[in-house]
């Protein structure tokens, strides 16, 4: 390390730590189905976006609520749920396309899924993209997910 120059060192501290990020392209997470805890087919079922904050919000809540849960993380171009939603890049359609191409109806026995608070206006349209679901409507505010798991989850 004592013979590597500045110039050399500084740009592979950069991509390795990800000091510097685009503030054009916001921090996303990949999309995709994740494990928190170790859920089985009758654990919850939530949906949220793939904005980095939101992701880690709303993953960490729910490792709070020691309620092992499988956590949809949708594509919405790291935008937040309000944003995407406003945005049309989370609605009914995505999310029910969503549901389908994660397959997580092959891991789950019930058919219910728990959508943010904030986008109570596509619970009817989710319904109807989505026949045989149960569309729930979480809370909006991902602090009180702990709560909403332990009081309101039934498989």
């Amino acid at each position: 390390m004592n013979h590597i120059a500045g110039e050399t060192l500084f740009p592979l501290l950069l991509e390795r730590l990800n000091i510097f990020t685009d503030p054009q392209r916001p921090m996303a997470t990949p999309e995709g189905v994740y494990e928190i805890g170790k859920p089985d087919e009758n654990s919850p079922v939530l949906v949220t976006v793939n904005f980095a904050l939101s992701y880690f919000i709303v993953s960490g809540e729910v490792e709070n609520s020691r309620t092992p849960s499988w956590l949809l993380v949708q594509d919405s171009e790291g935008l937040s749920v309000l944003t995407a939603w406003a945005a049309d890049k989370f609605n009914a359609d995505t999310i029910a396309e969503l549901v389908k191409k994660t397959k997580i109806e092959e891991k789950i026995k019930h058919r219910k899924l728990i959508v943010p608070g904030y986008v109570a206006q596509i619970v009817g349209e989710l319904e109807e993209e989505l026949p045989g679901w149960e569309i729930l409507l979480g809370p909006r505010e991902a602090s009180h997910i702990p709560a909403f798991l332990k009081t309101r989850w039934k498989a």
